[in-house]
């Protein structure tokens, strides 16, 4: 299930993809960027957490230490294809990468790796008690 759930991570990939085209082609206009920035923070966790919900119908979480490493995984996955192509591939600052870390200046990207570890066992937990 850890091997399913890790490969998971590119469709959540593409999901993360989609709604960051979604913030740039209809919130950052509307929005500006900070707003827009935060208001895809929260539909990125909306969208995750749908997707996992889905796809645990299919491959149940089997209890909460798995759920919790797979979310652990997924976190892991996520900051180093952040800083790995962000920096050595689109050429970005460590500055500007790490810039969406400064909860002081508005930035909530720390509430989505938060959530990509924690979903997996909401879900887990949702799904136990029906």
């Amino acid at each position: 299930m850890i091997l399913r759930y890790s490969l998971f991570w590119f469709v959540l990939m593409v999901v993360a993809i989609l709604n960051g085209i979604m913030r740039q082609t209809l919130f950052h206009n509307l929005l500006g960027e900070l707003s827009a920035h935060q208001l895809s923070t929260v539909t990125g966790i909306l969208l995750v957490f749908f997707a996992v919900w889905l796809i645990n119908k299919k491959w149940k979480i089997e209890a909460r230490q798995q759920a919790l490493y797979i979310g652990f995984i997924w976190l892991i996955m996520t900051i180093l294809f952040e800083f790995v192509l962000g920096h050595f591939v689109m050429g970005h600052s460590w500055t500007r990468l790490f810039f969406d870390y400064n909860i002081f200046a508005g930035r909530v990207w720390l509430f989505f790796l938060l959530s990509l570890v924690f979903i997996p066992l909401i879900v887990y937990l949702l799904d136990r008690k029906s």
